[in-house]
């Protein structure tokens, strides 16, 4: 899609916001948008943002859905975050609207490819003076077979939520494990 690609170029989401807790600078999703939405009108392209609550054996999230159209083509691209109902400091309804926002946060990252490496956890020092190791790649979440992420993928594929390719790129996902994930894919398949 040439129009996401030039939205993708053209962006600048600096971060406003300021955590003076943790004192780092990060930009929230309505950062991000408000940043996108000139860009949108300017190449004709109509983004929307949906939430689904979704369940996987005990674990509850939040899977945002950023759909970016033009007039030929679309994008879509998924994030979920986990709800924590017993979130100390915040009600039920506050635990899932902060589960959405940084799902949403983290789907506009993907689909404008705004890079975050930089951000709140990454430039913390939580406390550790100036002798803090130098920032770092995150290291993949390496998916065993049965465990929830595995679950919550081949929920996903099984559902036409997404690929075990798009999964590849989040997670690490051993040979076998993906042979399994394929597996399970089109035994469900030929059940329905």
């Amino acid at each position: 899609m040439k129009a996401l690609t030039e939205i993708q170029n053209e962006l600048k989401a600096p971060k406003n916001q300021y955590n003076s807790f943790g004192k780092y600078k990060y930009r929230s999703c309505e950062d991000i948008l408000e940043a996108v939405k000139p860009l949108l009108k300017k190449h004709n392209c109509t983004l929307t943002i949906t939430d689904s609550v979704e369940e996987v054996g005990s674990m509850v999230y939040v899977e945002a859905e950023c759909v970016l159209r033009s007039k030929d083509d679309e994008v879509i691209v998924r994030a979920q975050a986990g709800i924590d109902p017993n979130r100390k400091g915040m009600d039920i309804a506050q635990s899932f609207g902060s589960s959405s926002s940084y799902a949403r946060k983290y789907a506009l990252n993907g689909l404008f490819l705004i890079d975050d490496t930089k951000d709140a956890d990454a430039t913390n020092e939580h406390g550790k003076g100036t002798n803090s190791k130098p920032i770092t790649t995150p290291v993949k979440t390496e998916v065993k077979e049965g465990d929830k992420v595995f679950m919550a993928i081949l929920k996903g594929v099984s559902e036409g939520k997404g690929t075990i390719e798009q999964a590849k790129a989040k997670y690490s996902i051993s040979e076998s494990v993906e042979a399994s994930l394929k597996e399970k894919i089109r035994a469900l398949k030929d059940v329905m």
